[in-house]
């Protein structure tokens, strides 16, 4: 009797662990076009998965053999099935405050706003606002104001209050407006120093402007404002979350970790939500180089899993474009005659010693670099770290390197460095830039992917959101269409196009890369998670313009769908 036992139990065994090695799928999608940004194998009839995982990727007659009695059959109905997008480049925390708890004047459509309209919707916002509660915004952004880079300066917010400190985050994030009230409680006066990184504006007779650049400036106002509780901060990165998969997003960067909240309170709250739930994308996480922990025993590179891990240290090393803080080798053409060349937050030897300790610690490092002068001293450091072949596969990061000189990108390349682009400075901002702020030469040197192309890079694009609204469809369709937002539109530099294959590997498997998880996501391969969008078009059928308008219709991550319109 107890053989017989044994052997019913072996053969039942046997017969799972059959079952198991056959594969049957839980679910099989078909029916439509499978974009898969696989080089070896680009289109597909059918796409299996089980256990969150791809198990099969081919003719839908194959794939049917993998079909078990709980396999589900999902027809696409003649939509389009494509890798997951990876947004290698967000402040989720950023994007949680400047966008969901502060009022966000951000406004990327046409016409712009004009000084008057600020002021009366910061007037509006601040009768809800009590006596010595702060007024807290963000989004505005002279280089899309009229009159053009007209500024609020503490002067222009008293109209909106006396009594209440006023604080207004510039849409680049690296230029913040205050009002007379909140220099006051910050504790600044006219011969207050400014803090190593910042920046408080004086005019010609020595006093305060009202004006502020950088965040080591920002935080002697941030640090006298209450925080929110917790669970409105929750709640904000919710919402920070549902906008990403709404966009098609299943991996992402927290680009600055500890930003906000110091790196011990984000870290738990990344990892936290990210495992229950509540925010539904896969996170890679850079700390903030000025949060770094002083003593760092709790961090190490590669620390968590493929929900949430910590990879990299970003550095910020200049400014914005935009607002004329990127640090440029010659002055920018506005205001005419000027010899404003913008900012280098450090020196060459201080952005080696904030780098060079954190890269032979492993990890990854990320400077933020626009201007072509911050891109030389950011190469320059890159070369005294890279001593052995094996550092030019630590895929070093700039980020955004915006104006590059043709000479910079071959080194870059030799380097193994994986620029990122904001590609949306070409469309909300390649006007100003060509026509007012930097001129032809330089502005046709924006965002040069199809240069990075020739020498045989990665790269990706990105939001930097809330600089710009997360939305990789719309990154592709700018990387291939280059075609600027301000009436009459025009082509930032045709020759920096490229194909629409290329834009999209910019906002999956590039991008993937950039996080150095493309051996995980960013196509549909075989053994890859089940990470997807389902779109309403092929992106590769649509005019390259077009493919910003292409709906999202569904978000799959780990075999399960976290997004569904309507």
């Amino acid at each position: 009797m107890k053989l017989t036992q044994k052997l019913l139990s072996v053969l039942l065994l046997s017969q799972c662990a059959l079952a198991f090695a056959k594969g049957n799928a839980d679910t099989i999608f078909y029916g439509g076009d499978i974009v898969t940004m696989n080089q070896a194998q680009p289109k597909a009839e059918a796409v299996a998965i089980q256990d969150g995982k791809i198990i099969g990727v081919g003719s839908f007659t194959n794939l049917k053999k993998l079909q078990g009695e709980g396999t589900k059959l999902i027809n696409l109905n003649g939509q389009t099935l494509m890798p997951g997008m990876v947004e290698p480049h967000v402040h989720i925390m950023g994007t949680a405050f400047s966008e969901e708890i502060f009022l966000n004047l951000s406004n990327f459509t046409m016409p712009h706003d004009t000084l008057d309209s600020l002021v009366a919707k910061l007037t509006a916002y601040s009768k809800n606002i009590k006596d010595g509660d702060w007024i807290n915004a963000f989004g505005v952004d002279p280089s899309r104001t009229e009159p053009f880079m007209s500024e609020l300066t503490a002067d222009i917010l008293d109209k909106v209050s006396t009594t209440k400190p006023i604080f207004i985050l510039n849409q680049s994030m690296h230029i913040a407006y205050v009002n007379h009230k909140a220099l006051e409680v910050a504790g600044l006066t006219d011969s207050s120093p400014d803090p190593k990184g910042g920046k408080f504006l004086k005019d010609s007779k020595g006093h305060l402007t009202g004006v502020v650049y950088e965040a080591p400036a920002f935080y002697l106002f941030l640090n006298k404002m209450p925080l929110p509780t917790q669970e409105v901060i929750e709640q904000a990165i919710v919402k920070v979350g549902q906008r990403l998969v709404s966009k098609g997003v299943t991996t992402s960067a927290e680009i600055t970790v500890g930003g906000y909240l110091g790196v011990d309170k984000e870290y738990a709250l990344f990892n936290a939500m990210t495992r229950n739930g509540k925010l539904p994308v896969r996170v890679r996480g850079y700390m903030y180089s000025s949060a770094y922990p002083s003593t760092n025993n709790s961090y190490k590179p590669g620390q968590g899993d493929d929900s949430f891990k910590l990879i990299g240290v970003k550095i910020v090393a200049d400014g914005s474009n935009q607002g004329l803080t990127g640090a440029m080798t010659k002055p920018y053409d506005f205001p005419a005659g000027t010899k404003n060349t913008g900012t280098l937050n450090f020196t060459e030897q201080e952005l080696y010693d904030l780098a060079k300790p954190r890269f032979d610690e492993g990890w990854q490092i990320s400077v933020h670099s626009n201007g072509d002068k911050s891109i030389e001293q950011t190469l320059n450091v890159f070369e005294r770290l890279v001593i052995k072949p094996s550092d030019v596969k630590t895929r070093l990061r700039i980020e955004h390197f915006t104006v590059p000189t043709e000479a910079q990108i071959i080194r870059a390349a030799k380097l193994g460095v994986v620029p990122g682009f904001t590609i949306g400075h070409t469309d909300y901002w390649g006007e100003a830039f060509h026509d007012h702020l930097l001129g032809a030469e330089r502005a046709n040197r924006i965002d040069p992917s199809a240069s990075l192309i020739k020498k045989g890079m990665h790269f990706a694009y990105h939001s930097d959101s809330p600089v710009s609204p997360i939305h990789p469809l719309k990154y592709a369709s700018e990387g291939a269409a280059r075609l600027w937002q301000v009436s009459p539109q025009k082509v930032l530099n045709a020759n920096q196009k490229v194909s629409i294959n290329n834009a999209l590997k910019a906002v999956t498997i590039d991008a993937a890369y950039q996080l150095k998880m493309d051996d995980k996501v960013g196509s549909i391969e075989k053994g890859k998670y089940a990470d997807f969008a389902i779109v309403d078009k092929n992106p590769m059928k649509t005019d390259a313009y077009k493919i910003r308008d292409i709906e999202v219709n569904e978000t799959w991550i780990n075999g399960r769908q976290v997004f569904k319109k309507n």
